[in-house]
């Protein structure tokens, strides 16, 4: 298969934004901004044990509100700052309706929604 027919996505991401790109339509359509997810992270708390369990309550929901931009993955490159893409990675790897798509990662300082886009059109070509 060839990777005009596979669904095909990117994402940059830090642990508290993400940028997902990919085709509009998956046979010739060309790589758009398809949303941007926000983790407003966790309040303040008295007890770290909660902060923490909040964090990541909180990492989970992040993570699941960017899947759901990407209804079907064929393969998906992530990149970005920190350690977010391994464990949006290991997210991925963990759901079934995702554990079949192909990742990859790189690390990347964050850039505009029209540079994300050539970066990850220019990935898969």
């Amino acid at each position: 298969m060839t990777n005009k027919n596979k669904k095909l996505f990117g994402v940059w991401m830090d642990s508290h934004n993400a940028t997902i790109v990919g085709k509009e339509d998956s046979e010739n359509g060309e790589f758009v901004v398809l949303g941007h997810v926000n983790n407003v992270g966790a309040d303040s708390n008295s007890s770290e044990k909660t902060l923490n369990n909040q964090e990541i309550g909180l990492t989970q929901k992040f993570f699941k509100e960017i899947a759901s931009k990407m209804p079907n993955i064929d393969e998906i490159h992530i990149t970005g700052t920190g350690q977010a893409q391994e464990q949006f990675m290991k997210f991925l790897a963990d759901t079934a309706q995702y554990k079949n798509a192909i990742s990859s990662e790189s690390t990347s300082n964050k850039m505009s929604d029209e540079n994300l886009i050539l970066y990850i059109a220019k990935y898969f070509n």
